[in-house]
């Protein structure tokens, strides 16, 4: 059966030899990350539920980005709840010194093709630019990925955007998805995996790549995704198995 790249990614984490849009699934997560101003929130879900083991230390990172250091003694406070929760359990903390903004720091240090990845944060579809899936969840979720290692999805249809040509000087990647997002719309990619491809996607750095995945929930999307090339496996330093769309596969 011809899949996307999308839908094999979530066959496997499902332990499935295939899916199909529409069906539900129970994925195993690969990759869970939380910052500064949704850790906390996730802290106190784990605390309503009377739990907060992780499934697995080495696959939670905690990051600190959007108010580092912290700009008020509220702040400083949650800071300190999230670094005992990071020491309590050995989880991966960036803390003051080694902050920055998450979706950047997962790309440089985390992400492999492949993974299923799950973030307390909307744009965490960014890293879909390395050939995994990845989507943003709210702290209730995020909670029951950290204390199971599973979530359940939606397999979700999937759209292609197949870019031609090269950028011309003075214009960016942040250009070509927002005159998308404009043709589309707040909701034309509702809950879909939103696929990039062509040879103007080749032609584009990581940076370009990231920055086009970044925006897809603009458009209202599950994920935005680009199958992994030479470029991808350079940078993400990963040789191992690919998972790629299959070339008869059918988008919505």
């Amino acid at each position: 059966m011809s899949m996307t790249i999308s839908e094999k990614i979530l066959a496997k984490a499902s332990g499935k030899k295939s899916v199909t849009p529409g069906e539900y699934i129970v994925g195993k997560i690969d990759l869970a990350m939380i910052h500064d101003l949704t850790g906390p929130l996730t802290l106190n879900v784990l605390k309503q539920i009377g739990e907060d083991k992780p499934f697995d230390s080495n696959k939670i990172v905690i990051i600190f980005d959007h108010q580092v250091p912290a700009n008020s003694t509220i702040t400083a406070e949650l800071h300190k709840q999230l670094r005992i929760y990071a020491k309590k359990y050995n989880i991966k903390l960036h803390d003051v010194g080694r902050q920055g903004i998450c979706h950047q720091i997962l790309a440089e240090e985390y992400v492999k093709p492949g993974m299923l990845i799950v973030g307390a944060d909307s744009h965490t579809c960014t890293l879909g630019a390395l050939g995994a899936f990845a989507t943003g969840i709210g702290s209730t979720d995020m909670a029951a990925a950290i204390l199971t290692g599973e979530l359940w999805f939606r397999v979700p249809e999937s759209i292609k955007f197949e870019l031609k040509g090269e950028l011309k000087p003075g214009v960016s990647a942040k250009d070509v998805i927002l005159y998308i997002i404009g043709m589309v719309g707040a909701d034309g990619a509702l809950y879909c995996a939103t696929e990039f491809s062509g040879d103007g996607i080749e032609k584009m750095s990581i940076d370009s790549r990231l920055t086009i995945c970044n925006m897809a929930v603009e458009m209202g999307a599950k994920t935005g995704i680009i199958n992994p090339d030479e470029k991808t496996m350079k940078y993400c330093n990963y040789y191992g198995e690919v998972i790629t769309s299959d070339k008869d596969a059918e988008y919505y």
